[in-house]
């Protein structure tokens, strides 16, 4: 055990290099999660209204959005998709490497799996309440800003939540095709070198990542929770 701590210690892995991969790591969640919410959320509502007996039924925007966008986004698994990606990348933000450029394949492997979520949670919403808000005189964009979004606000937040969680899983997949952070020096450590301290330590501090994130969400969800 004091060999294990003092290769930890003196490993450059560790003091030097774990640190700013770290913090490659919540920039990219950071960013991709920004990202994921400001386009998911209007397209999981935009999936939930359109949907048959929805408050803006269309099948045809739902069949869309849901069958051909989300649906085909979702089939494709993300190490897939962030190489198919490379083209795009470069295109949008200059560079298809480092977390930045990982930002973008994040945000589209997450958008739909999001906006799944938005929608189940969106269905939560008792019908009576919508019913209620139409018949008061409330136009379609007021009912859903200021009965559906408040009602399911629970739901969301333990959404967003399960999305980061997800997120930084993802974000150890994209730093082993050039993405940086926590599994770039996974890879280059631990796996290349065979350093299994690196590996261990890196795991922890992606487990420590994962439940601090999954308790702050949780506490979130308490605290909106008013039913």
């Amino acid at each position: 055990m004091s060999e294990f701590f003092a290769a930890l210690v003196s490993n450059p892995a560790i003091t030097n290099a774990l640190w700013p991969a770290f913090l490659e790591t919540v920039v990219m969640v950071g960013i991709s999660g920004l990202a994921t919410v400001l386009v998911g959320l209007p397209l999981g509502v935009v999936l939930f209204i359109t949907q048959p007996g929805g408050l803006a039924e269309s099948r045809v925007v739902n069949a869309v959005l849901g069958a051909v966008i989300v649906n085909i986004t979702r089939s494709i698994p993300y190490a897939i998709l962030m190489l198919t990606l490379i083209p795009v990348t470069r295109i949008l933000v200059g560079t298809s490497i480092g977390p930045i450029g990982a930002s973008v394949s994040l945000s589209i492997a997450a958008i739909p799996f999001f906006a799944r979520l938005v929608e189940t949670g969106l269905r939560e919403v008792h019908p009576g309440k919508l019913d209620a808000a139409h018949a008061m005189g409330s136009t379609r964009l007021q009912t859903v800003w200021k009965v559906l979004l408040p009602e399911s606000l629970p739901s969301l937040v333990a959404s967003i939540t399960t999305t980061v969680v997800t997120l930084i899983g993802y974000s150890a997949m994209a730093g082993l095709i050039g993405g940086g952070g926590l599994g770039r020096l996974a890879y280059n450590y631990g796996y290349q070198r065979y350093q299994g301290e690196v590996m261990v330590v890196i795991l922890i501090v992606l487990v420590l990542l994962v439940q601090l994130v999954q308790w702050t969400g949780d506490r979130l969800v308490r605290r909106v929770d008013h039913r």
